[in-house]
């Protein structure tokens, strides 16, 4: 007598890859729905469901199934940027599914780490050292928000290229959202900046690398004179390598 087939308890396997790239590559919308209800739906759902509570992303103030429906949705929007052959979906959709979470996770746990604080004054605190600080950060947010107004008024002249000027403005998009992304690390960073601009992580390097170069002079300036004149430009100009 032969062995009973043990049911196998994966939820997102090849056939679920080869949906998304069906799905990816019809223009049908009745068939597209019915590619997702039948077998992309689950998977995603699972998907979400196990990073929420495997990485324990429970800071939010919507109900947890709420926020599971906001990361499934914000999955079916990002789809068509996965490509066949570049990688495995289940690695790639989970990524996206994370740093989604992470974004959106820390901004409410900070909140609620400032409330629990403001609770729990502490009389022994170190007054002077805690102004010094205050006073850095305050100047860190003052440079990063003239900073960021350079780079509005000035990204293409730096930037010539359509795909060069996609990088810089996502950069400067996650400067915009600084408060949200404290505990990104450079390698979650440019795995963000990847999604959001399709490029590879070599040309992302490049443009970085001469925007560095641009905000180590904007420091320069900042610090000499107490401010950055944001207008448009050329005193301040780099040639591009």
């Amino acid at each position: 007598m032969g062995r009973k087939k043990k049911k196998s308890n994966m939820y997102f396997t090849q056939t679920t890859e080869n949906a998304i790239i069906r799905y990816n590559k019809s223009d049908n919308t009745v068939l597209r729905n019915k590619i997702y209800n039948e077998h992309i739906a689950y998977p995603f759902d699972k998907l979400v469901e196990n990073i929420i509570h495997t990485f324990k992303f429970y800071y939010f103030d919507v109900p947890p199934n709420t926020v599971k429906k906001d990361v499934v949705s914000f999955l079916v929007m990002n789809m068509h940027k996965f490509k066949e052959g570049k990688g495995k979906a289940f690695s790639y959709f989970s990524i996206v599914a994370k740093n989604y979470l992470i974004l959106h996770n820390n901004t409410n746990y900070k909140k609620m780490k400032i409330t629990d604080k403001l609770e729990r004054l502490d009389y022994k605190r170190n007054l002077h050292g805690e102004i010094s600080r205050q006073g850095q950060k305050e100047s860190n947010e003052d440079f990063v928000n003239q900073m960021v107004k350079y780079w509005n008024n000035n990204l293409i002249n730096v930037f010539k290229r359509p795909k060069d000027m996609k990088i810089a403005d996502s950069v400067i998009e996650l400067f915009r959202r600084k408060e949200s992304l404290d505990n990104f690390n450079k390698k979650a960073l440019y795995i963000l900046i990847r999604e959001m601009t399709g490029l590879k992580t070599q040309h992302i390097t490049r443009v970085i690398s001469v925007m560095k170069k641009y905000n180590v002079k904007l420091l320069k300036e900042y610090y000499s004179s107490g401010s950055i004149d944001t207008r448009n430009t050329g005193s301040l100009f780099i040639e591009e390598e």
